[in-house]
């Protein structure tokens, strides 16, 4: 790629002068008190805002949080994320109460060098996410009055085509960030030549969310391990019946032909974790894939399963070239946040963990469920903050926020 990066920006001098980044913290919020229940996405930008802080600039961060419908909305306030921000960078972040307005201007120009402000959720404005061109522009035209320079930290936002994204960029000078730098160059070695066997973990709750993905792994893995809600649609295509789980219907003979062309590469669950309802507390218990009873629903892969996946992934002190070399992992293997259907997940995510292998989580509930397991972080090569960025970047497509950037 042809992209100038953070440390271009550093080396010309910032001191002083406005840099507006767009950051990805997208966290969860417990529903009840409003908690971030995890931090990742604001951890994983504090080198590029340590860095400019240290290194003078005053810094303006712009981010999105859930999807309000261009008006605002006190539910997806940043404000929480403001307080955990200035918690991790050890100094306060000044908060403006809008993103472009009174608020947002004041706040800016009372910024000292080596300050940070956030601004509030840019999808409280429209025009961030407009179809529009003229009213995405001119949103832009008002994000961009923020800053002198502009800076992509926000890998979890490079597929849309929003303002703060793909129109900023062409109005201000503009560099990626730490993070968007790692996930681009961890990524490009799955799609340039991976060292093999090159195994791939899929999960989450529908095929059609991830069928695109699948059509271009196909040719390029050595093996494609297939679990969670997503793994109901495989096995009817196998002509087992699922009980009351998960299914799409209209994806089943797509399903079918997927496997008659993988030539054996897909490996599905021989045994599920099934309940009498979708609860915590149902009653469940263990039966083969070609026996789930008309009553259950499917919550979870099996014992069995597990073991059969974490054979695949793991490499054996001898190097046994049957086991992975490379792994991408995305998406949960059963409902992980209920406890009793967490076995599955957690189990991949340790065999993962144990492995030799270099390892890539894509972000998304994968990412979530290694943190609300307790797993440790630094077990894993590269865990992504963008699950459908990542998922897009491996089908090959062209991500609009790294094409604003190569301009």
């Amino acid at each position: 790629m042809s992209i100038r990066t953070l440390d271009d920006l550093l080396a010309e001098g910032v001191s002083g002068r406005r840099v507006l980044v767009r950051a990805d913290l997208n966290v969860p919020l417990d529903k009840q008190t409003g908690a971030i229940s995890d931090d990742g996405r604001i951890r994983a930008v504090l080198p590029t805002l340590g860095a400019l802080v240290e290194a003078g600039a005053k810094v303006v961060v712009c981010s999105h949080l859930g999807r309000p419908k261009g008006t605002p909305d006190p539910q997806f306030s940043l404000r929480p994320v403001a307080g955990r921000l200035g918690e991790l960078l050890g100094a306060p972040v000044h908060f403006a109460d809008d993103t472009v307005g009174d608020s947002a201007r004041s706040t800016v120009a009372g910024l000292a060098d080596g300050q940070v402000a956030l601004l509030e959720n840019l999808r409280f404005n429209a025009g961030e996410t407009s179809k529009d061109e003229a009213e995405r522009g001119a949103f832009a035209d008002q994000l961009a009055a923020f800053g002198d320079a502009y800076v992509d930290d926000a890998f979890g936002a490079v597929h849309r085509k929003h303002a703060s994204v793909y129109d900023v960029p062409a109005r201000l000078p503009h560099v990626a960030g730490r993070l968007v730098l790692r996930e681009v160059e961890v990524l490009s070695k799955l799609t340039g030549g991976p060292e093999r066997p090159y195994v791939v973990v899929l999960g989450g709750s529908k095929v059609s969310d991830k069928l695109a993905v699948i059509e271009a792994l196909l040719p390029t893995v050595d093996r494609l391990l297939i679990g969670g809600g997503m793994c109901f649609t495989f096995l009817k295509a196998q002509g087992h019946e699922v009980g009351t789980s998960l299914l799409e219907e209209e994806m089943v003979e797509t399903c079918r032909n997927l496997l008659e062309r993988s030539e054996g590469k897909i490996m599905l669950p021989v045994d599920v974790v099934a309940a009498t309802a979708f609860s915590p507390d149902a009653d469940h218990d263990v039966f083969r894939a070609d026996g789930i009873p008309s009553h259950r629903v499917g919550l979870d892969i099996g014992p069995e399963t597990v073991a059969g996946f974490a054979a695949a992934l793991t490499t054996s002190a001898c190097g046994d070239p049957g086991n992975a070399r490379t792994i991408f992992w995305n998406g949960p293997m059963g409902v992980f946040e209920m406890p009793p259907f967490a076995a599955g997940t957690r189990g991949v995510a340790e065999a993962i963990a144990h492995s030799d292998a270099f390892s890539v989580v894509g972000g998304g509930d994968s990412a979530a469920a290694i943190r609300l397991l307790g797993l440790d972080e630094k077990a894993f090569g590269h865990i992504s903050t963008g699950g459908g960025a990542s998922l897009e970047y491996l089908e090959g497509k062209t991500l609009p926020g790294i094409a604003a950037l190569e301009n």
